[in-house]
């Protein structure tokens, strides 16, 4: 766990693949874990609480993706340091981003707990849903501090290569959420409440096992709490990238905010089922958007190094195991999609609906897959506006268009789930035109 990836010399293929898949079973471990959650309220708290758990999701992502944005900044910055083999640059982004993550999640924590009610509002959650929902939100936003700093740590380990050592404090503790999610709820009788608060103490242990990693490491990303200060010119540098990136998931979500209003205002039986299909497609996501985050590595160190060939080499070779990673995934899920949905509700309506949007989504990652990479190519260099700009207008334009135009008309699942191929096949071929246009190898190297 100690050593660092050589990205800028040797072979790529099988670094990338080494990178990316410590990198993607981190996010699918993650959602196993976040999914438990829904599959201890769905079976013995009932569905009111499970559509409580989910409908948060949109909400909480809203609040986190900026400042998620904002690590991926650090990690660029922390890559391209590397490349550059400028120690003292990479120390101060590593100090920088702890403080970063700290003040933020103290920030949305307040924020939260002050909105909370008006936000669950926004959502039109039904009101048998409603109380559970703002009791889950509370709780949830009150861990941010630990939620965010698990986040800028390992976006800090990625930098250099490492994917391992954050997987490791994730397994830890998950199996611990997973243990408490047992005992709050079946022990002590708690709901959402207690899925909520196994998940705070769980991140709380996460973010501490990668401090003390960082603490011990001999890398130059170690962590001197001395130092710990925010270095205003580096937090320039990584606010340029992060800034685009976290305003671009803060409209993303948003934007799904009212697509979980409209299925929201289908019942909860339509709440139940794109939950528990959520928990299974996201699986897919995560391995596409580990190539993604590859490549932003990839490129940023090659890129410090002036290494154009090597950057141009990662795309490629990022595109094409993302598409077949993502596409074996999520045929897997399709195959076994009925059984799968059962794990978190048996109703057979629940699990028929929730096949239709797996169906609709995964069509839709063959679009997607290209627009991450893409995306993760263009910020490896440090241009982050121009994939933010084209993922808001063709992915959240299109979506927000979509609900408050033709569902308006025909309310209907099967309609809200249309806008999802519509709106990243659009997104796609507009990142791959600007990317061919812009050639960034050639011009910033």
């Amino acid at each position: 766990m100690e050593k660092s990836m050589d990205m800028i010399n040797g072979s790529l293929g099988d670094k990338i693949i080494k990178y990316a898949i410590p990198l993607a079973v981190t996010g699918v471990l993650q959602q196993l874990f976040n999914a438990a959650d829904l599959a201890v309220v769905g079976n013995f708290s009932g569905k009111e609480a499970m559509a409580a758990v989910g409908s948060n999701a949109p909400v909480i992502g809203l609040l986190v993706n900026l400042f998620v944005g904002i690590s991926l900044g650090s990690n660029v910055i922390i890559a391209r340091s590397i490349g550059q083999k400028d120690n003292e640059n990479i120390s101060k982004a590593v100090h920088t981003s702890v403080v970063v993550a700290l003040l933020g999640g103290v920030f949305l924590a307040v924020l939260g707990e002050v909105l909370a009610p008006e936000v669950v509002k926004m959502l039109e959650v039904p009101g048998e849903v409603y109380p559970l929902a703002i009791k889950y939100l509370r709780i949830y936003l009150a861990g941010m501090p630990v939620i965010l700093l698990y986040n800028f740590e390992s976006a800090i380990f990625r930098s250099c290569g490492n994917t391992k050592t954050p997987l490791f404090a994730l397994i830890v503790s998950g199996v611990l959420n997973v243990v408490l999610n047992l005992l709050f709820v079946l022990g002590l009788g708690m709901d959402v409440d207690g899925v909520a608060t196994a998940t705070v103490i769980s991140n709380l242990v996460s973010s501490a096992i990668l401090f003390a990693a960082l603490m011990k490491t001999k890398l130059a990303i170690k962590i001197h709490p001395r130092k710990l200060r925010v270095h205003g010119d580096v937090l320039g540098q990584i606010l340029k990238i992060g800034i685009p990136a976290g305003v671009q998931g803060m409209i993303f979500s948003f934007a799904n905010i009212i697509i979980q209003s409209a299925v929201n205002s289908l019942g909860t039986t339509v709440m139940a089922a794109s939950s528990a299909a959520f928990n299974l497609e996201i699986f897919s996501y995560y391995i596409m958007n580990s190539f993604g985050q590859a490549c932003t590595t990839f490129v940023g160190q090659n890129y410090g190094a002036g290494k154009g060939d090597r950057c141009k080499k990662s795309l490629k070779l990022c595109l094409l195991q993302s598409l077949v990673s993502t596409a074996a995934v999520s045929v897997l899920i399709l195959l076994f999609a009925r059984p799968l949905l059962g794990i978190f509700n048996s109703d057979p309506e629940v699990i028929a609906m929730g096949r239709i949007r797996l169906e609709y989504i995964f069509f839709a990652y063959l679009f997607s897959f290209a627009q991450e990479v893409l995306s993760g190519y263009l910020r490896g260099f440090g241009v982050s506006f121009i994939p933010a700009a084209c993922s808001v207008i063709g992915i959240c334009g299109v979506r927000l268009t979509w609900i408050f135009t033709v569902f308006r008309q025909m309310p209907s699942f099967t309609t809200v789930m249309q806008v999802y191929p519509l709106s990243l096949g659009i997104t796609a071929v507009v990142i791959l035109v600007v990317t061919l246009f812009m050639k960034p190898s050639r011009r910033f190297l």
